[in-house]
């Protein structure tokens, strides 16, 4: 089941968050980042948050937001954790669609990831099953926690 965050999923984003970036291999927030700082930047006024849940416990979490405010507004950028322990079941693919599909009902014309971590492999063939095309790479843009820096691909679908 698919839903809007409330504050009280807190906790349960947050131990996601941090099993998902503690490793330092996908995402650039730093790995140990404060509780504090995480809750500011994942519950962000401008993001839309979203949780998954398998029998009421949150596997996955998701924000949805403009890419760019202004005249970029229209496309939208987003955010995927799944719990690493819920990793490899379809929760990844069938709640992509479904903030996909928020993202239309939003009114968004195109869907914009910034920064997809070339050595992401499972996320860049899932992003390329639903559509995206990788249009952008950036050398040395992700300081990876055993390769170093590495770049990343920017990715986009219309909507």
């Amino acid at each position: 089941m698919f839903r809007g965050a409330a504050p009280g999923d807190w906790p349960d984003i947050y131990r996601i968050f941090r099993a998902v970036t503690g490793s330092g291999d996908t995402y650039p927030y730093p790995p140990g980042m404060s509780e504090d700082d995480a809750r500011d930047t994942w519950f962000a006024p401008a993001n839309s948050v979203f949780v998954a849940t398998t029998n009421n416990d949150i596997v996955a979490t998701a924000y949805l937001k403009a890419n760019t405010p202004g005249l970029g507004d229209h496309v939208a950028n987003a955010g995927w954790m799944v719990d690493p322990q819920h990793q490899g079941r379809g929760m990844g693919r069938t709640f992509a669609e479904y903030v996909i599909d928020q993202a239309k009902d939003f009114g968004f014309h195109g869907m914009q990831f910034n920064a997809v971590v070339t050595t992401n492999t499972k996320a860049i063939s899932l992003w390329e099953s639903l559509g995206f095309e990788i249009v952008g790479t950036v050398p040395d843009a992700f300081r990876h926690s055993s390769h170093g820096l590495i770049p990343v691909h920017i990715m986009y679908r219309a909507l």
